[in-house]
């Protein structure tokens, strides 16, 4: 495990040598001290003015996860079969909002769009995790069941009890992501909080996205008191009423843009000048058009994308390794380790689009915001699950007396692995991030894709998403073939 560690740190540091990481506004600390003081004046008010867009986030997210979840566990049934597995890593590889991109064509901008940017990704992940969930799961109940069952009563009557309790944590889990996924698609244009949000720092009215913010915040800190499962039916079926309510569909759209718009431009040339709409079959030159746009656009931000992924990733790693003592009882007082799992639930809440938004006001579109926001995000989330397991040890008898002796023979060798585990397992996030975080201007693979949105080509849209997409599985398979050569999970340490 050392050596691997050593190794990706030698990456990170030739991928730093690559990066631009400049500050290229004239006065950064005037616009924080600006920032600072919209926190500690929030405009209070302005919420309940956008409260629609606080009731659209959570209308997005309800829809979004209960489509993902059925989804989901339709895909899970057939998740051993490899067309199955490879469908699903494709869907998940492809951030919300390139999704939402590639919708936007089709349903145009409203509730659809930004439901489905939610769903179809998140199915994905929930049929690898359900899968997980039930591979892992304890699988001796299965020998009371009659061997002559069918396959769907083995499931409902010896695996379902067994996992119930998991699933349903993980899906409470994803639901506070859809919440945030949901908020970040308003920076697109979609009715939600991101919307305002973006308008406010923007247009430099500090308080007014402080007090955003910490709405978010409470919206997310509140879900333990209303987010019961009893309750869910209820929530759903309210929140497709009102979603029905905002559906714009044209089914011409949609049948125009999968059989036609998105065919490279060589096989739609003839027809859009002369405006027959025919389709001419030239694969050489369609081969040609993807060829031209790879390297003249694509590789410049493969490249940056890699270079700012490998760069988060250790950083990442670094940040979670130095926090989570302050947030764990073998090291601080109860004052300190609730600040700081407090501190580090709210920087893991706050979207890392959000975060990254914040960072390019203050220093300019360069990586330094990108790696500041990726880094912030993914280690508050890896601190926390790293102080919750270290949490479980009980210590020797003998365990050293002195803290950095204790953290550096005690703690770290016994929860070490795990952390590897979870960060090998967030490479694949950082990579999705990396790469759609080019919207605001850094040249990722989001950067050109915003672009080709912009000069309406949507054929180049989805090649630049197909590309981002095989680079991601390529991250994911390499993910798990490092952790399974270490031989290291996520399931908790036990205690000693």
């Amino acid at each position: 495990m050392l050596r691997t560690s050593l190794f990706l740190a030698a990456i990170a540091l030739i991928a730093l040598l690559m990066a631009d990481l400049e500050i290229s506004t004239l006065h950064p600390w005037t616009e924080l001290s600006r920032m600072a003081w919209g926190a500690v004046t929030p405009d209070l008010p302005t919420v309940w003015d956008l409260k629609s867009a606080l009731l659209n986030t959570v209308v997005f997210a309800l829809c979004g996860i209960f489509l993902g979840v059925v989804l989901g566990i339709g895909l899970a049934f057939g998740f051993r079969f490899t067309p199955v597995r490879l469908f699903c890593a494709f869907i998940r590889a492809i951030h919300e909002i390139f999704w939402a991109f590639i919708f936007l064509p089709v349903v145009g901008l409203n509730a659809i769009c930004g439901v489905l940017a939610i769903a179809i990704p998140y199915a994905g992940i929930f049929a690898k995790v359900y899968t997980e969930i039930v591979q892992e799961s304890d699988h001796r109940p299965l020998e009371g069941v009659p061997k002559s069952s069918t396959g769907l009563s083995r499931f409902v009557y010896g695996i379902l009890p067994v996992i119930c309790a998991d699933a349903k944590h993980y899906t409470g889990y994803r639901f506070e992501c859809a919440l945030r996924s949901s908020a970040i698609l308003g920076f697109i244009g979609l009715p939600t909080l991101g919307f305002h949000l973006e308008t406010a720092f923007r247009e430099g009215m500090y308080s007014e996205a402080a007090a955003l913010l910490y709405a978010f915040y409470l919206l997310i800190a509140s879900l333990r008191y209303w987010l019961r499962p009893r309750l869910m039916p209820f929530y759903i079926a309210a929140a497709f009423i009102l979603l029905s309510m905002e559906i714009t569909l044209s089914w011409e759209n949609v049948v125009r843009f999968f059989t036609y718009e998105i065919l490279p431009w060589p096989m739609r040339r003839e027809g859009v000048l002369d405006g027959t709409r025919a389709v001419s079959f030239a694969w050489v030159s369609a081969l040609q058009w993807a060829k031209a746009n790879f390297v003249e656009e694509a590789w410049e931000g493969v490249r940056n994308t890699v270079v700012l992924t490998q760069i988060v990733l250790v950083g990442t790693g670094l940040f979670a390794l130095l926090s989570f003592p302050l947030a764990c009882r073998h090291f601080m007082g109860k004052l300190t380790n609730w600040i700081s799992h407090y501190l580090l639930i709210v920087i893991r809440t706050t979207p890392e689009y959000i975060l990254a938004y914040i960072f390019v006001q203050l220093w300019g579109p360069s990586m330094l915001p990108a790696v500041w926001a990726i880094l912030l995000h993914n280690g508050a989330i890896l601190a926390f699950l790293s102080s919750n397991n270290a949490d479980l040890i009980l210590l020797r008898l003998d365990a050293p007396r002195r803290r950095i002796d204790r953290y550096l023979y005690e703690i770290l060798p016994r929860v070490y692995g795990q952390f590897l585990a979870f960060l090998f397992y967030r490479w694949e996030i950082i990579m999705r991030e990396s790469a759609i975080l080019g919207i605001l201007g850094i040249y990722t693979l989001g950067f050109y894709t915003d672009s080709a949105i912009s000069d309406d080509q949507i054929d180049k849209v989805v090649l630049l998403i197909l590309i981002t997409a095989l680079l991601n599985m390529s991250i994911d398979f390499i993910s798990q073939f490092v952790r399974r050569r270490l031989k290291i999970s996520t399931k908790l340490v036990t205690s000693s």
